[in-house]
């Protein structure tokens, strides 16, 4: 065999070999899925791993749920492209679209668009439930939790309605407010003691008092807030890059397909704490960023 006639055989077995590596790690690419960790890991863990399979075996491409340590660090990731899909609260929301440019936002849990939450306390404290939000003023000298430094539902909005009632974080014990890391060690602290009054996603009380977690002689709510847009899920903005035309579009569909008729997806809704995904738009967090920017977490 000549000299040449070998140095092509070489050359399209390389390209061969090449191209077979090439398509396999293509057909391995996974879909990365994530979320902020506002309860605790093992609720997370359960949650996801029923969530990916079933985005798996809908979209027909491996899915792979990374847990991360905290809000910034999702947002953080996001930002460098080392997640492709992450439940977001509405602050972090906010603040991964402005750092990653054509983001999209593409559903959010019917429960979502009004969104509420809750102020509670040790009810050794005295302080009876208020609707009006000026009674935010009986928990000046308290000691206060909010959740994580970047909670929407556990920081952001309830420290805006505190500032419009006239209470200031310096009001609070020790001229300074806690920070429990999330909505379920709020619950634990204040039922506790170790906080007085604490502030968290309504959702999560509710869910924790139907379960029967809670003692109520011990902890209750005093005020519930006006309504706001929360959490969502956000993807990057290439995915159809990777994945091919329209999965965005494949994947949102799948997102809101999730039913009641069926056990497995049921048992994932029941998990967020919803009836059913809808669709949503980055417009609705509009007052989020105006006032992550008023209260200084959005630069």
């Amino acid at each position: 065999m000549s000299l040449h006639l070998k140095g092509k055989i070489c050359i399209l077995a390389l390209i061969s070999i090449v191209g077979v590596t090439f398509l396999g790690s293509k057909a391995q690419d996974s879909l990365i899925v994530s979320a902020i960790p506002d309860q605790n890991p093992e609720k997370l863990n359960r949650l996801y791993n029923l969530l990916t399979n079933e985005l798996e075996n809908k979209l027909n491409v491996p899915v792979r749920y990374v847990p991360v340590t905290n809000y910034a660090s999702a947002v953080s990731a996001f930002r460098t492209r080392s997640l492709d899909l992450v439940w977001f609260g509405g602050l972090t929301g906010v603040q991964a679209r402005l750092q990653r440019p054509g983001a999209k936002v593409i559903a959010q849990r019917d429960i979502d668009a009004k969104f509420h939450s809750v102020f509670i306390a040790n009810t050794s404290t005295g302080i009876k439930p208020f609707s009006n939000q000026s009674g935010l003023k009986a928990i000046r000298g308290k000691r206060f939790t909010f959740g994580s430094q970047s909670s929407t539902s556990g920081r952001l909005m309830p420290q805006f309605f505190l500032q419009r009632a006239g209470v200031k974080v310096s009001d609070f014990s020790g001229g300074n407010a806690g920070f429990s890391g999330s909505h379920d060690a709020t619950i634990a602290l204040v039922q506790s003691g170790s906080y007085e009054v604490g502030a968290l996603n309504e959702q999560v009380w509710s869910t924790r008092v139907k379960s029967g977690n809670i003692d109520l002689s011990k902890v209750q709510v005093i005020w519930r807030s006006p309504a706001y847009a929360d959490y969502h899920w956000l993807a990057q903005p290439d995915i159809d890059n990777r994945f091919g035309k329209g999965f965005t579009t494949k994947l949102q569909r799948t997102l809101l397909n999730l039913s009641r008729k069926s056990k497995k997806q049921s048992e994932i809704l029941d998990l967020f704490g919803a009836n059913r995904f809808i669709k949503a738009t980055s417009s609705q967090y509009t007052d989020i960023e105006k006032i992550g920017r008023k209260l200084g977490k959005i630069k």
